[in-house]
């Protein structure tokens, strides 16, 4: 049996992107997502999602390339050196994170705050993700389990591709994730000791920024069995957009447009795949 998670990254970020969220699961084939804490449209997005009750809502975690939820000052290891803001760098976090450098007690402090800010806010939230998958690096994950533990969250992203997608992008990229397989199995033994549930894995992360309908209908073709997430960024390319800082700008609009194809949602059932959502995880 092929059970299917879609959900929708960066709820909050700009209202082109709300609106691109709400449209990919009100028309088309988007069944969760994540909304960021620190969002510049986080107030919108919450108004949204509590006149949507059938979308499921998670938080995406952001510890890079953001502003954190706490006062700068408690949360400095995670923090650019004399700035109120995360690291933009993901290259930069993950070797801080290899050499121990990265507070635990800060991670969880920060993601609590994050959760808390979304529950405060009247949003259920069904599970945890993170912004540039950084929940992937053991000390992280840590930090979020525990976080996840104080705020009742149960449910987690798995960020781990299977190896045959990852060479549907550059050959970087394919090295990059084959190195990040040697923290698979460590990440399924700590959500399994936090009792948190998960997917087997993600499918469409190799192909971010890049997805076409050809390549979706692939990914659904091949799609092992078990239950699976698959990980999208819709939304509108406007002038909001372009006052943020993300390398996703017209990807976003042809992503809406192949999640809003009677073509997907026709291939979704010829597969015999079960769309389901984080909250039926």
């Amino acid at each position: 049996m092929r059970r299917l998670i879609i959900n929708a990254d960066d709820f909050g970020l700009t209202s082109g992107v709300n609106r691109g969220i709400l449209q990919s699961h009100e028309k088309g084939v988007v069944t969760s997502t994540t909304l960021m804490a620190c969002g510049d449209q986080f107030d919108e997005a919450t108004a949204l999602a509590k006149q949507t009750p059938t979308l499921s809502v998670g938080c995406h975690v952001v510890l890079v390339d953001g502003t954190p939820a706490l006062n700068p000052a408690h949360v400095s290891s995670l923090l650019t050196p004399n700035s109120t803001r995360f690291r933009q760098s993901l290259i930069s976090f993950a070797c801080l994170a290899a050499a121990g450098r990265l507070d635990e007690s800060q991670i969880e402090a920060e993601v609590t705050a994050q959760v808390k800010k979304l529950q405060a806010a009247g949003i259920q939230v069904s599970h945890l993700d993170s912004h540039k998958h950084t929940h992937m690096f053991p000390v992280v994950l840590k930090g979020v389990l525990r976080a996840a533990r104080n705020c009742g969250v149960r449910a987690m992203r798995n960020p781990f591709e299977p190896l045959m997608f990852a060479s549907l992008r550059h050959w970087k990229r394919h090295f990059q994730l084959r190195l990040l397989q040697s923290f698979r199995s460590r990440f399924r033994e700590m959500l399994a000791e936090a009792n948190v549930t998960t997917p087997e894995g993600c499918v469409g992360i190799a192909a971010t920024g890049g997805l076409s309908l050809e390549t979706f209908r692939m990914l659904l073709e091949k799609l092992p069995d078990g239950t699976w997430e698959f990980v999208s960024h819709p939304g509108y390319n406007d002038p909001d957009l372009d006052k943020v800082h993300t390398r996703l700008r017209n990807s976003r609009d042809k992503e809406l447009a192949i999640l809003t194809s009677p073509e997907v949602r026709d291939l979704i059932q010829r597969e015999g795949i079960q769309l389901i959502s984080y909250r039926e995880l």
